[in-house]
């Protein structure tokens, strides 16, 4: 395949819409008001209702009918265009959404009765420079898809991925419980995906060469240019930071469970628990067992040398102990023989109860069974009898005992009883007893 072939796959240029069906379309998904405000509302109070009870489907409905996308490609749509007067508008709705996602969520969070974090309300509070990427992603993709013909469900996409809604929700329970480090992390991954929505939509129509509508003075254009840029700069900086904290933390976290797995074994104690604070370079160690002498801690904590685990803080606690030459431990121990012995003759007396239970249910049953073969069979016993002889031998025979309103017939059928009885208990030997019913 050649060069100039491969080049046509991914030129968008030819399946582009009009700039005339763009811009009418960009335009209309700025305004909040009549079904769009209304569809605004029921995405706040069901991200609200989401992050509350933690439930991801429900944030993800929330996200896919959340009808914020529009004025942010609005700004990114008229800073590419210079169409001032279309960014004031993009201003104002988007000040006006935001207002109204905090006010409703602060609102719901005051007065419902779950107040924990939940993952996924603290998931939206730790932002990093990978919010960034996902949102100029997410962005391109968007405006993308809006100019194209061929628009498909990216939209939706667009906006599950970016995420604009809940951490505008979070923010708002930030203000409602005083939580203000999840306040400030919510608002500002609100602002990431903001930003670099924005910014995604604004390089996308440029490099397709979107008509600009209304002429603005050069010196108006290069303060426009230098605001974004500023703006972008001062947005992204700290996610670099953050990502950057982020990484060293998951190295931490897998050195420091290395370090776990091999080279905190203790002789004579198990570990009972193990935990990580990536964030404040801590692993603690919790040992059962016999008492752990201070040198050998000292031994366990030393060797975090082998791992990339500089600064890091070892503790090891005793979760119990056991000393050996303790009279008091052979104390228990006896007391907890004692125990066990009592526990086994407890469940032997019950096995024997439901034994003799389940014998006297089985009589029944093979009542019902031989009524309609030998109908003169009018009561019926099951049990497991024991004979014993001179010699100490015992033998054990599954015995039937019946009783009947015609002894003779009955009698003469003791053969056809006794084959019928091995057969149903599968057993070679059986005894079988027929007396007048009474």
């Amino acid at each position: 395949m050649k060069l100039n072939d491969i080049a046509r796959k991914f030129n968008i240029r030819s399946e582009q819409e009009s700039h005339d069906v763009i811009h009418d379309t960009v335009e209309k998904g700025i305004y909040f008001k009549g079904t769009n405000l209304w569809i605004l509302i029921f995405a706040i109070l069901i991200a609200c209702v989401g992050l509350n009870v933690n439930s991801t489907a429900v944030i993800i409905g929330a996200m896919l009918i959340s009808p914020l996308m529009g004025p942010i490609l609005g700004m990114g749509y008229s800073l590419a265009t210079y169409d001032f007067a279309l960014l004031r508008k993009s201003l104002t709705n988007f000040g006006f959404a935001v207002f109204a996602g905090l006010s409703a969520s602060t609102l719901y969070f005051l007065i419902t009765p779950i107040s924990e974090a939940h993952s996924e309300l603290l998931a939206r509070t730790s932002p990093n420079i990978y919010d960034v990427i996902i949102a100029l992603v997410g962005g391109l993709a968007g405006i993308v898809a809006i100019s194209s013909k061929q628009k498909g469900n990216v939209i939706p996409g667009v906006a599950i991925a970016t995420a604009l809604m809940p951490p505008l929700c979070t923010a708002g329970y930030g203000l409602a419980n005083g939580a203000w480090t999840y306040f400030f992390g919510a608002f500002y991954l609100f602002t990431i995906n903001t930003v670099f929505i924005g910014v995604a939509t604004l390089i996308t129509a440029r490099f397709l060469k979107f008509p600009i509508w209304h002429p603005a003075e050069e010196g108006l254009r290069k303060s426009a240019n230098r605001w974004v840029s500023v703006i972008v700069t001062v947005t992204m900086v700290p996610s670099i930071y953050f990502g950057f904290v982020l990484v060293q933390q998951e190295r931490f976290v897998q050195e420091a469970n290395a370090y776990i797995r091999n080279d905190t074994y203790i002789e004579g104690d198990y570990l009972l628990r193990s935990d990580v604070d990536a964030s404040k370079k801590t692993i603690s160690l919790v040992y059962g067992g016999r008492l752990i002498p201070e040198h050998v801690k000292a031994e366990v904590a030393a060797k975090t040398r082998y791992y990339r685990l500089e600064g890091a803080s070892v503790s090891i606690q005793q979760g119990f102990s056991v000393d050996e030459s303790d009279d008091r431990i052979v104390v228990m121990d006896r007391q907890q023989s004692e125990i066990s012995r009592l526990r086994q003759d407890l469940e032997k007396s019950l096995s024997v109860q439901d034994s003799l239970r389940t014998q006297r249910e089985f009589g029944r049953q093979l009542l019902g069974e031989l009524k309609p073969l030998f109908p003169e069979v009018v009561t019926c016993g099951m049990a497991e009898q024991v004979v014993f002889g001179d010699s100490l031998r015992t033998a054990s025979y599954p015995s039937l005992f019946v009783g009947t309103n015609d002894l003779k017939k009955t009698s003469g059928q003791r053969e056809q009883i006794e084959d019928w009885f091995k057969s149903r208990l599968a057993k070679d030997s059986v005894k079988v007893y027929i007396e007048l019913a009474p």
